[in-house]
């Protein structure tokens, strides 16, 4: 299995609270963790437990944060060759509110993202060109991702799109896709529809079906995921938590298990399975990376 992700490399400084301030608040928070993120990292790090073989492009700026990416890059067996350093910029940097819910709530400031163009994602052809399966998400610049996304259809390497955070899509990257993966809201806005007034998720995964190549992955949390190809829908249920610990982490260990499911040649159902059973797991534990399963820690999924 060879996967090659375009995407975003950041320091997460994550905070839990009871709730958020109000405008003009300051209120005492009752955690702090600082640590790696970045969708594209998380999700070549996702990848790679399961037993990919990854390589990632990415820029960093040239900091202490940078030289704790490549240390973790090293420990998961990921090839980084191509990763960018950005002199006069610093690394992206995320503040990320969890609640007791587990849910989350994220501002990013891309920095030395901003820097990674087309141009650098044509110098990664080779290795897009080699892999089974090209990933990549909107926490880089939008040209850039659909860049990756018309080298890895020119060579016939099946394209996988999280877009997130969610942006409208030009008319021309539709035909670039194979598989994309939203959550309802990220739907609408890729449709270029009012998030607040959408139709029905049946609806909008079957709209995003029929623009792709292949199919929509609509993910729906606590629900499960909607899959949605050559006019059909089927419904895949969540797997069972005992307790909801922290959600961050859930969106990337679904797509980097969905990647490693394609790879694999498996049909679509199950690689949806297997993610759902992925982002499942990554719910139930604090911190992104600490929670992106192993295959040992997947056992109970009927592989």
């Amino acid at each position: 299995m060879r996967i090659a992700v375009v995407g975003s490399y950041g320091v997460g400084f994550t905070v839990q609270s009871a709730r958020l301030p109000i405008a003009g608040e300051t209120i005492l928070g009752t955690g702090f963790t600082q640590g790696p993120g970045g969708k594209g990292s998380n999700q070549a790090v996702a990848a790679a437990r399961l037993g990919a073989e990854v390589s990632f492009l990415t820029a960093l700026g040239e900091d202490e944060y940078a030289a704790a990416a490549r240390r973790l890059w090293q420990t998961e067996r990921i090839n980084v060759e191509a990763v960018l350093s950005i002199k006069q910029s610093h690394t992206m940097a995320a503040w990320i509110v969890v609640e007791p819910s587990g849910d989350n709530r994220i501002i990013v400031v891309p920095g030395a993202l901003d820097y990674l163009t087309p141009a650098a994602v044509r110098g990664f052809t080779s290795q897009i060109v080699a892999a089974d399966v090209l990933m990549t998400s909107f926490e880089i610049p939008l040209e850039a991702a659909i860049e990756a996304l018309r080298i890895g259809r020119q060579a016939g390497t099946t394209t996988l799109l999280n877009p997130a955070p969610a942006r409208t899509l030009p008319d021309e990257a539709w035909d670039l896709i194979d598989v994309v993966t939203p959550n309802q809201t990220e739907a609408a806005v890729l449709l270029g529809l009012d998030p607040q007034a959408v139709p029905d998720q049946a609806s909008l995964a079957t709209e995003l079906a029929r623009r792709v190549g292949r199919a929509a992955v609509m993910t729906l949390g606590g629900q499960g995921a909607l899959l949605a190809q050559a006019g059909e829908l089927l419904a895949v249920p969540a797997v069972p938590v005992e307790r909801v610990v922290d959600t961050t982490g859930c969106g990337d260990a679904f797509s980097g298990a969905l990647a490693v499911g394609l790879a694999q040649g498996r049909p679509l159902p199950d690689a949806v399975r297997l993610a759902t059973a992925a982002g499942a797991h990554a719910a139930s534990i604090a911190e992104v990376v600490p929670s992106l399963p192993t295959w040992d820690q997947l056992k109970g999924w009927k592989q």
